[in-house]
């Protein structure tokens, strides 16, 4: 097989993974805050088993790392936002919220990596506006506020995932994903106290939840970055937006055939999940055609979502 042809069936399993993320986020009964510490945790103490991130850590100057720690309390926080929608709604609701992350990514990145505002990029966020119409439509009243969570999360992705652009030149991807995750756990530490909870702030899971977040950690996390690390060297940046960008649509069909949700929502959600995709896949194909072929970072701290953007 050509490297080609492996690293494109490689990134395709690395979505898939990824796509399991809301359907594992749906099946663990923890809530959302120690769901995400518990997922954070293990990755973070795995990279610091790793020589090559303490030496990356030494070798970075401090004003970075603090610049680092700071895009990892965004991602935290997204993660947070992300699993409550679920919590809140279902799987396919959650993925389709993170859709939304290149739409408000179009509308963010040109202000902070400071270069001139495309209109072009405006009319995506315009042509989502049907569709996220039709998906608040397409859902039961109840699951609306998960709607408007996920949407806070889709713009921290969209913050982080720029910020994270700005930077990718100046650290090692696996030493950068410690410092994110690993200072995202101490914040979700210091935040869970002042939040409102019943019992222990961080509770351990019971021996279903362990297994899922072990899942969840590695084989949702650690695993497909590796597959992405080595894939990456074969696929343009634009190849592997298009079929990050596929991570939704993977999501929400597993969601159909692990969790059967397509009976609690209606037409209408996936006539605006259709809407919202048709945008988000014409993204990468304005950048293409304004020349934008920069070779992707990978920063495992978001799904597919850290890999492109």
């Amino acid at each position: 097989m050509q490297p080609a042809s492996k690293a494109r069936l490689q990134i395709h399993a690395c979505v898939l993974l990824w796509g399991f993320t809301a359907i594992l986020g749906k099946l663990i009964t923890l809530p959302a805050l120690p769901l995400v510490w518990w997922r954070m945790l293990p990755v973070a103490l795995a990279l610091l088993l790793m020589p090559k991130v303490w030496r990356g850590l030494i070798a970075m100057p401090s004003r970075l790392r603090w610049a680092y720690a700071g895009i990892g309390v965004l991602v935290s926080l997204h993660w947070l936002t992300f699993y409550a929608a679920i919590k809140l709604s279902n799987a396919s609701v959650g993925a389709t919220c993170i859709a939304l992350g290149p739409v408000f990514l179009s509308l963010i990145e040109p202000w902070i990596a400071r270069r001139k505002f495309d209109p072009r990029e405006l009319m995506i966020g315009i042509a989502v506006v049907p569709g996220v119409a039709l998906v608040v439509g397409g859902v039961p009243a109840g699951m609306r506020i998960g709607i408007a969570v996920g949407a806070c999360s889709a713009l921290l992705v969209a913050l982080f995932s720029s910020l994270n652009k700005r930077l990718v030149d100046h650290g090692d991807p696996l030493t950068v994903t410690c410092i994110e995750l690993g200072t995202g756990t101490l914040f979700l530490t210091a935040l869970a106290p002042l939040l409102p909870h019943a019992g222990a702030i961080f509770p351990l899971p019971d021996a279903h939840d362990a297994w899922m977040l072990l899942a969840l950690s590695f084989g949702c996390t650690l695993l497909p970055f590796a597959l992405a690390l080595v894939a990456l060297r074969h696929l343009s940046a634009f190849g592997t937006q298009m079929v990050t960008n596929l991570e939704p649509v993977y999501a929400i069909v597993l969601a159909i055939v692990l969790l059967g949700e397509q009976h609690e929502l209606g037409v209408r959600f996936y006539l605006g999940v259709a809407v919202i995709l048709a945008a988000v896949f014409v993204h990468p194909l304005l950048s293409r055609a304004q020349g934008n072929t920069e070779q992707p970072e990978l920063l495992g701290t978001a799904e597919s979502h850290s890999v492109v953007e």
